[in-house]
């Protein structure tokens, strides 16, 4: 079997989802399934916190800051066409959060063409490079309310937001495969609707949306494993301290197949109703720092979750460890949809907020 490697660039202007859309994606593409997932960061946030160089006052113009972000950004995805070879997996998606047409929306077209040229590049070059490229809006652009739930230290204006967003569209307009995810639902759907994106440029069929949650009898998780293939993920859910009370902040700690990830996420509900969910993975280093500022009225919620497809349908059975009897098993897809025989239902709990994480952290029990 030939190995597919598929290559897809995140862009937009600020405040636009990417980093939640990564997140989502380590999730979806899992190593269980075959797949591994080389992700590439934004370079100019890389350049700007990391080694403190970037188009500041006193330091060097925009246009020379290019210049070190499109050496280190063709450096990256050379070593990440390096790495997609040299892994196991038949099957690599490469991730880059922005890549170099993003820089064309910060000088003028004559600065960007005598830039690529400085290293031997047309743009022409470079859009062969990428199978496809998904320019999510920015909230700045019919989600408002949202700007700055992600980035509280964001510097952009609304207005600029919007500029940059045009301009960033502009640059990558002649790619082929070029698709605009935009605001006009909610962000859960914008982040759906990306990832279907995503699953037909690999040429698979996206799960069809929705959610049914259940309680359940707990039931033979050998039989589960050994009929289904079920593969249990190690996750640990820690909530944090928070100055605003709107705001819920939590970290995630999962392991599967000695492969460990870390989420950082928050959650803003508003006065509608309207949620609005950001997600990033973080380091390991990064998580035992978040770790200190826990909240200690809560405990940690411990599961192991027991993925699977049964009836063309995804799967998941949450086992805890504060009980022996009880489980929550999740069916995701459209409906109609039947449940194994191995599964005996107790009620349904969808929407119950006695059966969502955070209850569980304060009750500890099913």
């Amino acid at each position: 079997m030939a190995k597919q490697i598929s290559r897809i660039v995140l862009t937009g202007g600020p405040a636009a989802g990417k980093t939640t859309l990564i997140s989502r994606i380590l999730k979806e593409f899992k190593s269980e399934d075959g797949w591994k997932v080389i992700t590439i960061p934004e370079t100019a946030t890389e350049l700007i916190s990391g080694f403190g160089i970037g188009p500041f006052p006193n330091c060097i113009s925009m246009e020379e800051f290019q210049y070190f972000v499109i050496d280190d950004q063709l450096h990256k995805e050379q070593l990440a066409l390096r790495a997609a070879e040299a892994v196991p997996e038949e099957k690599v998606l490469i991730v880059y959060d922005r890549a170099v047409l993003d820089d064309k929306a910060y000088i003028s077209d004559e600065q960007f063409a005598k830039t690529l040229a400085h290293f031997g590049k047309t743009e022409e070059e470079l859009l062969r490079g990428y199978d496809a490229v998904l320019h999510l809006v920015s909230c700045a652009k019919g989600a408002e309310y949202a700007f700055n739930y992600g980035n509280a230290a964001r510097y952009e204006s609304i207005e600029d937001a919007r500029a940059l967003d045009d301009e960033t569209l502009r640059a990558w307009k002649a790619h082929p495969s070029l698709h605009v995810i935009d605001n006009s639902v909610d962000f859960e759907d914008k982040i759906n609707r990306a990832v279907a994106e995503i699953y037909r440029v690999i040429g698979e069929s996206a799960p069809e949306p929705g959610k049914r949650k259940y309680l359940v009898k707990m039931p033979d998780l050998n039989a589960l494993s050994r009929k289904y293939g079920a593969i249990p993920i190690e996750m640990m859910q820690t909530y944090l301290l928070s100055s605003d009370p709107e705001v819920e902040r939590r970290i995630r700690q999962q392991s599967c197949l000695g492969e460990q990830l870390f989420f950082y996420t928050t959650k803003r509900v508003g006065e509608d109703g309207t949620r609005w969910v950001t997600e990033k993975p973080i380091s390991e280093k990064d998580y035992v720092a978040y770790l200190m500022e826990a909240d200690l009225r809560l405990r940690n919620v411990r599961k192991l979750k027991h993925r699977f497809t049964c009836t063309g349908h995804r799967m998941e059975l949450d086992v805890y460890p504060f009980t022996d009897d009880r489980a929550i098993f999740f069916v995701f897809g459209a409906e109609p949809f039947e449940l194994p025989p191995e599964i005996e239902v107790i009620r349904e709990v969808t929407g119950d907020p006695v059966y969502k994480n955070r209850a569980l952290a304060d009750r500890q029990s099913l």
